[in-house]
């Protein structure tokens, strides 16, 4: 076997990064959901509100610890896998993730404790401050995350030494680079999206079983008010997206749409099979022209083909393909699923139809899935560039054996199974609990005492 360290060290990155994006994508979008919740509590005293609150709560810790064990293993891989590139833009990516840590993670960090622990030993609006100020340090993080990862996408205010060592110029054309908005605000809708069909597709969970209704109907509701207006600004700011990438990384875009041929008036490709060995895509279903009018607003505009580019400064083609196209058909499923939310609630019948809520069970990770690929398509399509045109991936890579990543990788994978394993079954078992007090309990009562007949046939009644 090849133990190629540049290939096992990308292959452990890709492993550890997939496994931890997961983890942010949920605790962002909770931590502002957690806020919204918590503020109608406050606003109404419903106490269905608060039910909802301490149940996701638990699931937010127990997601951002997971998130700040991942991510304290990716930033290590920096020095054990990525030694040059660390040495070589230390200067421009150390500062900015020094920044995450000092503005976003002490913040969040802190204010966390009160929002798990303090119910009883702050006042509610202390209490509600706290769980808005982890919610801001969620954006902060992903602000600062953000930015050094598009600088490496986009490069911009910096210079390169004799030596090859990247330093900094001006710091806010660094942050503010080209493609740091549309990226930025991409993730956080992403994120906020994935929160949503994942809490909404526990709230028709609930409906199915007929369990928890009052914080079911609340759960999912709100989870389908993001799908109707959410959904359709996500593919707005995807397309903005793809037009900024249009303009600074052409081959990306290449290998996304799977065309090899310069072309004007271009077309579509839905499906196909790119070979890189023959170098077209085979199979292809077109839509003519509608990748040029796409991409440059004509339907004769010029779109160039990955021909263009020498065979070692192509990026992969088969992987951002079909990541792109995972992508946007979930993100279209998530926007029909609104429009579908929204017909039900006119006819007035959003909490009753079966079929609806078995769809809604179905999409639960689809957010998560979306997140994953658009990441693949990121940074796959970016290769074989690290820093895109000014330094190779197989100019980063630590002088280490293959044998010894490779042996590294299996310890990840055993140790993050067992681990993760066992934080992802506590989640599970927590939903399963449900909000607020049990099946038998709301019955029986909290210590197994006959809860008033009048009680009971309210409890029925509102299972009918």
């Amino acid at each position: 076997m090849d133990f190629d360290p540049i290939l096992f060290s990308r292959i452990q990155f890709a492993f550890t990064v997939s496994f931890h994006i997961i983890f942010p994508s949920l605790t962002i979008g909770l931590a502002s959901w957690l806020a919204v919740v918590e503020g109608l509590w406050l606003k109404t005293g419903n106490q269905a509100y608060k039910d909802i609150y301490t149940l996701w709560v638990k699931i937010f810790a127990i997601t951002f610890g997971m998130g700040v064990v991942s991510g304290v293993v990716m930033s290590y891989q920096f020095g054990t896998n990525w030694s040059a590139f660390s040495d070589r833009t230390g200067n421009v990516i150390g500062p900015l993730l020094a920044f995450e840590v000092l503005t976003a993670f002490f913040l969040e960090a802190s204010f966390l404790g009160i929002m798990i622990f303090g119910w009883e030993r702050v006042t509610a609006k202390m209490h509600f401050l706290s769980t808005i100020t982890v919610a801001f340090g969620t954006v902060v993080s992903t602000f600062w995350i953000m930015a050094a990862n598009s600088w490496m996408q986009t490069p911009s205010g910096y210079e390169i030494s004799p030596e090859g060592i990247f330093h900094p110029l001006n710091w806010i054309d660094i942050i503010f680079n080209p493609s740091f908005p549309f990226r930025l605000l991409h993730m956080i809708t992403g994120a906020y999206l994935a929160t949503a069909f994942f809490v909404g597709g526990i709230g028709a969970f609930y409906l199915l079983k007929k369990r928890h209704l009052n914080q079911a109907r609340i759960m999912f509701g709100m989870a389908m008010l993001m799908a109707i207006f959410v959904a359709p600004f996500q593919i707005f700011l995807g397309d903005l997206h793809g037009l900024n990438t249009f303009h600074h990384q052409p081959a990306k875009v290449a290998a996304i749409e799977g065309l090899w041929e310069t072309e004007k008036g271009a077309s579509l490709i839905l499906f196909g099979w790119p070979d890189d060995t023959t170098e077209e895509t085979k199979y292809a279903l077109k839509i003519p022209k509608l990748t040029s009018l796409i991409l440059t607003h004509n339907l004769n505009g010029e779109v160039k083909g990955l021909k263009e580019w020498q065979p070692d400064a192509r990026p992969p083609v088969m992987l951002p393909f079909w990541s792109f196209r995972v992508m946007v058909g979930l993100g279209c499923l998530m926007a029909l699923t609104g429009l579908m939310a929204l017909w039900l609630y006119l006819r007035g019948r959003l909490f009753t139809p079966r079929w609806f809520q078995i769809w809604c069970v179905g999409m639960t990770p689809s957010g998560f899935i979306a997140v994953l690929s658009g990441w693949f398509v990121a940074e796959v399509g970016r290769q074989p560039y690290i820093v895109y045109g000014l330094m190779k991936t197989l100019e980063a890579v630590s002088p280490v054996l293959g044998q010894h990543v490779f042996i590294s990788l299996l310890a990840f994978i055993l140790v993050y199974s067992f681990i993760f394993g066992a934080g992802i079954y506590y989640i599970i078992k927590l939903i399963q609990k449900g909000p607020g007090p049990s099946r038998k309990e709301e019955i029986y009562g909290s210590h197994g005492l006959p809860t008033p007949p009048s009680v009971i046939a309210i409890e029925r009644e509102s299972h009918v």
